[in-house]
């Protein structure tokens, strides 16, 4: 039995963190076949992604290889993605990747985003020796929903993708 379009699209890994799928992200919304062709919504992790483009390829690539024919991909940017989306498989691929995975991301009201000075985090515990807290190195790493972390124990470095 050929597996349904759903199936083929959430085996597609996102490029940035090749661990996970973005079924795992919680990028796919929505994926809706219809004789031979399929669409397929998606929400990027902010509007600005950079791996958008190559997240449509993948997945049209994907499918078509599965011999979907006409493959649609459709962004929706409303409601905003965010990291609680992320699967509890998903987590444990980061954890097990060395990258710290998110806490809860902050509850926001509508409207103006209030500015919070001094406003404390929770820890961040450290993926390699389970030290409960980190010092943050870089707000950025190698995307900018993530950021540089160490660890004061082990000394061992790591990414942390940002709660949002």
């Amino acid at each position: 039995m050929s597996p349904t379009a759903a199936e083929v699209a959430a085996t597609v890994t996102d490029p940035e963190m090749p661990m996970l799928t973005l079924a795992d992200l919680g990028v796919i919304r929505e994926v809706r076949e219809h004789g031979d062709g399929v669409v397929v919504t998606v929400t990027p992790t902010y509007s600005g992604c950079p791996a958008m483009d190559e997240i449509r390829a993948d997945i049209r690539r994907a499918l078509t290889g599965a011999g979907f024919t006409a493959v649609e991909v459709r962004t929706v940017l409303a409601p905003a993605w965010t990291t609680d989306w992320i699967s509890v498989e998903g987590r444990a691929k980061l954890a097990a990747a060395g990258i710290s995975p998110p806490g809860p991301a902050p509850r926001r009201a509508a409207g103006p985003v209030p500015l919070v000075l001094g406003a404390s985090r929770p820890a961040i515990a450290c993926p390699q020796c389970g030290h409960p807290d980190s010092q943050q190195i870089a707000a950025f790493s190698a995307t900018a929903c993530r950021e540089l972390r160490r660890c004061p124990v082990c000394r061992e470095p790591f990414e942390h993708v940002k709660e949002i």
